[in-house]
């Protein structure tokens, strides 16, 4: 039962995705804390390998948030949820055909529309922002999107990247932090984790990833 309070105040122990809660068993999901201080911590900097569960992670804050709004119980062991007016997301690649909008267009037209309407109460969560353009470009746009957020509109702000260039945010925004989804490596395969741990990661494992997904040597 979630507890809802006047603070500004995102707390998550022990929090699942209540959709895959009910796919997979018990041994399999791993839980992961989350934690946003209006106080303090607004933006947090998600990065990790690819099929790691930044994604999971993202949806599985803001569906508990969303939850305990309704008056619903949660998938978590404790959730201390203060007042959220609005709930912006920025997920997934798809482009829009009938409109004639490339996956960039509309990655771009989403992330203007929540820097604009995004306030000191809305949760806000943004994936792999900028990866439809040029690196160069899509590291700028990510990385002054992330800045802004922390600073200007001072959102609660989940934030995955691959950009590690972003990770050094916390240098200019005191209210930004690191974390990473954890995995390891064994004689060229990857293992999964799907832990949250404190910090940036140190790499993406791209190469193992496309190695699991079939790609010739």
């Amino acid at each position: 039962r979630p507890e809802l309070e006047e603070s500004n105040l995102l707390h998550i122990v022990a929090g699942r995705h209540p959709v895959l809660d009910q796919l997979v068993t018990e041994e399999k999901f791993v839980p992961n804390d989350a934690t946003l201080d209006g106080n303090g911590q607004r933006l947090t900097i998600l990065t990790g390998p690819n099929m790691g569960g930044k994604s999971t992670y993202l949806r599985q804050c803001a569906l508990i948030t969303w939850l305990a709004h309704t008056g619903a119980f949660v998938p978590a062991e404790q959730a201390r949820v203060g007042p959220i007016d609005r709930i912006f997301t920025r997920i997934g690649a798809s482009d829009d055909l009938a409109s004639g909008r490339s996956t960039f267009m509309v990655e771009m037209t989403e992330m203007a529309y929540i820097l604009r309407h995004a306030g000191p109460s809305s949760l806000v969560l943004v994936d792999e922002i900028g990866r439809g353009t040029s690196t160069y470009d899509g590291l700028a746009l990510a990385y002054a999107c992330a800045l802004d957020l922390a600073t200007r509109v001072r959102a609660y702000t989940l934030f995955s990247t691959h950009y590690f260039e972003l990770t050094q945010l916390p240098e200019l925004a005191p209210s930004a932090t690191n974390v990473h989804l954890e995995a390891v490596e064994h004689a060229g395969e990857v293992t999964f984790l799907y832990q949250v741990q404190a910090g940036p990661a140190d790499r993406s494992y791209g190469l193992q990833v496309a190695r699991l997904a079939g790609i010739p040597e």
